[in-house]
């Protein structure tokens, strides 16, 4: 088999998530040549700038995606959640694995409660969705904008002395942060902080015509998370979701079928908007919750 070129972020995160996915291609084709190519993509690199004013969603993975459609590599990897909601033309989701926790992370820098956080409280976060969510926790927390990976987040913390950060669960899990924790922490449930369209999930791109490459991948694909993510993905198209409007969803199955909640909110109004259904069957809901949310924001701006 010739050598399989897999294209990736320059980062501890996602070498670690590439190397998940080789793993689980090793379990169903058993060794094969591969070569990581890592690359520098604009949101790594344009790290003192809110992803809000430099063009949200893409950042992360337009360099990447770019050398997919040049065919210097076979195929990425990256996280669902930074991938826009409509793919780019000429490529295609090969396989969306299982996901792993969706859940939001607050890391505390000194106390070990959200009641215990000082009023007032710093909190550093990126993120518009987590910023509408904290302050719903706690409307007294202040929220500075905070980028980089997880280690430069976490020592950022401690040199511009915030309370705490707030990081996806997900990614600290696959850097074995839980492992041995360096500060106190609270898992928020997906209640409390309705995640990111995608969190927890990867996503595995290859270009459209490659059939070779999309019967090597497909094997990975797990059935149940895609579906889920699909509903929020369409959630996400509906509100033309980018990095510049606060947006969150999570489909989950439960015993009596699937729950679906969203999230939006409204910068101009500075209020939030959520929705959650339990339903038998989960098609369609990503785009009727994301309708009636919008119709419940528009009706408060009149």
């Amino acid at each position: 088999m010739k050598t399989v070129r897999v294209g990736t972020r320059n980062s501890p995160l996602a070498m670690k998530q590439t190397m998940i996915v080789l793993n689980l291609l090793k379990e169903v084709h058993g060794d094969f040549p591969v070569e990581i190519v890592p690359m520098t993509t604009k949101g790594d690199q344009m790290l003192s700038v809110s992803l809000s004013k430099i063009g949200g969603k893409g950042l992360f993975i337009n360099e990447v995606e770019q050398a997919l459609l040049r065919g210097s590599i076979d195929f990425a990897v990256h996280s669902l959640k930074d991938m826009p909601a409509k793919v780019a033309d000429g490529l295609t989701l090969a396989a969306i694995p299982e996901r792993s926790d969706p859940a939001d992370c607050l890391i505390f820098r000194e106390v070990n409660s959200l009641e215990a956080l000082p009023n007032g409280a710093r909190i550093g976060t990126s993120s518009l969705r987590r910023e509408f969510q904290m302050k719903n926790l706690r409307e007294d927390i202040q929220v500075e904008s905070i980028r980089g990976n997880v280690g430069t987040r976490l020592k950022r913390m401690e040199e511009q002395n915030l309370d705490g950060i707030v990081l996806a669960v997900a990614g600290l899990k696959r850097l074995n942060w839980f492992d041995e924790p360096t500060h106190p922490y609270l898992i928020l449930s997906c209640e409390q902080c309705i995640p990111a369209v995608g969190q927890g999930a990867l996503a595995v791109e290859c270009r459209s015509q490659d059939q070779e490459m999309n019967d090597f991948l497909s094997p990975i694909n797990d059935s149940l998370t895609r579906k889920l993510v699909m509903e929020e993905r369409d959630f996400l198209a509906m509100l033309n979701g980018n990095c510049d409007i606060p947006i969150g969803a999570f489909a989950s199955q439960e015993q009596n079928g699937y729950r679906f909640s969203g999230f939006l909110g409204d910068k101009e109004l500075q209020q939030s908007f959520t929705k959650s259904v339990t339903v038998q069957e989960i098609e369609g809901v990503g785009k009727q919750i994301a309708k009636a949310l919008l119709t419940e924001m528009d009706q408060e701006s009149i």
